[in-house]
């Protein structure tokens, strides 16, 4: 079954790899939700990530990641570092700013940059004591066609943090980090 799959991935990367990723970051907005103990789902707001994570940050990774492969090829170590700087440098403002002015806007929020002003700065720094140790991974180990994915499944956590961000926090590790410590206290 596995060979399966990896052949269909392999014959259909785009769609593969864009419905895993964004499956699996909409999965993150549930997973918070689930976790915070709502006792009703937002499927609207699940559906506004989900919107987000299929439109554009599930289509920009599988280019991005093709891009710098083409660019940058190879897994040695100043290969893997150039994808990663660049990676860090352009790649995770542009997605964290679309993620927070894309939900802000389908939300009809007036303001669609409040939350982006008010969270983006944390939110990036705390992006960089996740987001170089899962694409080291990523650049050094997974192989092209099932990058993407691999970044969903990592994103699938990153999403988790940023709807809680989104929601209740500030972008900040020690908010997540509190949330976390009140959750096992229920």
């Amino acid at each position: 079954m596995l060979k399966a799959l990896l052949k269909h991935i392999k014959s259909f990367p785009w769609v593969s790899n864009v419905t895993v990723y964004g499956c699996l970051f909409a999965g993150g907005d549930l997973a918070q939700q689930c976790l915070s103990g709502s006792e009703k789902l937002d499927w609207g707001r699940t559906r506004n990530v989900a919107v987000v994570a299929f439109g554009f940050h599930g289509n920009f990774s599988f280019l991005w990641l093709r891009f710098l492969e083409r660019r940058f090829p190879g897994n040695s170590v100043s290969m893997v570092l150039r994808k990663l700087l660049l990676d860090q440098t352009v790649a995770a403002p542009l997605a964290t700013s679309v993620f927070y002015t894309g939900v802000s806007f389908l939300e009809g929020k007036n303001d669609i940059l409040e939350d982006w002003k008010k969270k983006f700065l944390n939110t990036y720094k705390t992006g960089l004591m996740y987001w170089p140790f899962m694409q080291f991974l990523n650049f050094s180990l997974v192989p092209l066609y099932l990058r993407t994915i691999f970044t969903g499944c990592c994103a699938f956590v990153w999403a988790t943090f940023l709807c809680f961000s989104l929601q209740k926090g500030d972008g900040t590790m020690t908010a997540a980090l509190d949330w976390i410590h009140q959750l096992k206290k229920k």
